[in-house]
């Protein structure tokens, strides 16, 4: 007999088989001595009240027991001879493509600007402590794309709850704990992921795939509508139709490329803000109802959303005993970003505070065309360089003096490496962005109340949350409408957000090019 039940356990026991085994049995009715094994399902934290973990659980009696997972590596084919895909990115996307790749037998090569992430993480050092931003090798760029040192969280709104596990089983056989096959909330860490990103490129390697860094794809090969290779550094890479590309939401010298060749773009919504920074131990306190917290709690987190006006304010990314990092991409420019280690033991919380924002939005503060909201994240962007003294120190407020519209006489330490400089960010963002952020932390603050406190920081300036263009692709074949073999996808192409989505969409896309 094969039975699900849920039960409760508290954080005390959370670990304990002896004492979940009792409240299974006590839960089911069925004997200890009767159950075979059990398999946890799903585990996921109820803060709500007292903090508790809930449990599903999937009981097996009689002569039953759970099947032994095939691993998804076993349908890998070698395929160094076969038929070959270009794949722009080697990001979640690019890199899920060329897994997919492997199963359907075609030979992926993936052609990325940045570095491997071995050697990437010199550059974010020299961005952290000398202000220094390598184009294409920083937080955005290079093996593992944006997701591999900004935290590696797996959360995901995809309805495709097939697809996602096949995404985290993957993960898993590359070195990721099975926890995530489990928790509610997956995280693997930013110190554990790019050796989990590594291991997907040996795996690509050792079934006859290519991954090739330093390759910057400067322009398409485009013959009678249809895309033949791609131009790196001044040399073509032929491609025989079929060209994925899987760029990410900050490659804005591939939009910028695309709109020269008159290739079809959209305007698509994103959101807009700063980075909200509090003490890990208040937020612990405001949601736990404890500080120093239980032992075996995790850094408590938060997700809050607001409507204001018909627009939407949210936190996001939100990482608990986690560091706010520089993200820009091109000197002149300053991002901001977020991360966690695996252990999220960093004595800081932060999340993004951003306003979602529509295209009707920024065309009436001149923005206009499709890459109308990229020019709007540069300038801004370029704005709080301008308060940064020509380093990554990040323009920020105290949040009630962010509130109240007036300038912070002094700052709060903070996680951010570069350092902050105080500014004024209720000047800095649009008065249309920054009305409709304030009136949200007012709304933050009673559903969490203490959320809005002096101590806390924001820091500006949170633009990269997603792409602000789509570049169009048929429902049925994934390819783009007007240039045969050319298959946008991912982050960048306007169909992902997180590294779950976009490993989904890289798959889909190999489905839909092999039919």
């Amino acid at each position: 007999m094969i039975k699900e039940v849920d039960i409760a356990i508290l954080p005390d026991h959370v670990h304990e088989e002896s004492h979940i085994l009792r409240k299974i049995s006590q839960r089911s009715g069925i004997k200890q001595s009767a159950i075979n094994t059990y398999v946890i399902l799903r585990r996921s934290l109820d803060a709500r009240k007292s903090p508790i973990y809930r449990l599903k659980i999937q009981i097996y009696t009689d002569a039953d027991w759970p099947e032994e997972q095939k691993a998804i590596r076993d349908s890998y084919q070698q395929v160094s001879t076969s038929p070959e895909v270009c794949i722009v990115g080697a990001g979640p996307a690019g890199y899920f493509a060329a897994l997919e790749c492997l199963v359907k037998g075609y030979k992926p090569i993936v052609l990325d600007r940045g570095k491997d992430v071995r050697t990437r993480r010199r550059d974010l050092k020299a961005i952290q402590q000398e202000g220094i931003v390598d184009e294409d090798s920083n937080y955005c760029f290079g093996e593992g794309g944006a997701g591999t040192y900004s935290d590696g969280k797996l959360y995901t709104r995809s309805k495709k709850r097939g697809a996602v596990s096949q995404i985290l089983q993957i993960l898993v056989e590359h070195g990721a704990s099975s926890d995530i096959l489990i928790d509610a909330q997956p995280h693997i860490g930013s110190n554990k992921l790019p050796k989990i990103i590594a291991n997907i490129r040996e795996t690509i390697l050792a079934f006859g795939g290519e991954v090739r860094f330093g390759q910057r794809v400067t322009d398409l090969v485009i013959e009678n509508n249809s895309v033949s290779g791609v131009e790196i550094n001044e040399s073509i890479f032929h491609a025989s139709d079929r060209v994925v590309l899987a760029t990410g939401h900050s490659a804005r010298d591939v939009y910028e490329m695309l709109a020269q060749r008159d290739v079809r773009m959209e305007a698509k919504p994103f959101a807009l803000g700063l980075r909200v920074e509090h003490r890990q131990e208040l937020i612990d306190k405001l949601q736990y109802g404890q500080a120093p917290r239980d032992m075996n709690l995790p850094a408590a987190s938060y997700k809050l959303v607001a409507n204001v006006h018909d627009q939407g304010v949210y936190s996001f990314c939100m990482c608990p005993g986690g560091l706010i990092v520089p993200a820009a991409t091109a000197p002149g420019e300053l991002v901001v970003n977020g991360m966690s280690m695996s252990r999220r033991d960093s004595k800081y919380a932060n999340a993004g505070l951003v306003v979602g924002i529509e295209p009707k939005l920024w065309k009436k503060m001149g923005y206009v065309g499709p890459l109308g909201g990229v020019h709007l994240q540069q300038d801004l962007e370029q704005k709080c360089f301008a308060y940064s003294d020509g380093t990554q120190r990040a323009p920020a407020q105290r949040l009630i003096d962010f509130v109240r519209g007036v300038p912070s006489t002094d700052l709060p330490p903070s996680s951010y490496i570069p350092g902050l400089i105080s500014a004024p960010l209720h000047e800095i963002l649009p008065e249309v962005i920054y009305a409709v952020m304030v009136e949200g932390i007012m709304q933050f603050e009673k559903k969490i109340q203490g959320f809005l406190t002096n101590e806390a920081i924001v820091v500006g300036l949170e633009s990269r949350t997603s792409s602000p263009v789509r570049i169009p692709r048929d429902q049925q074949t994934f390819m783009h409408p007007d240039i045969v073999g050319l298959y946008p996808c991912g982050e960048g192409a306007g169909y992902a957000g997180g590294i779950v989505s976009a490993a989904i969409d890289g798959q889909s896309t190999i489905h839909h090019l092999v039919r």
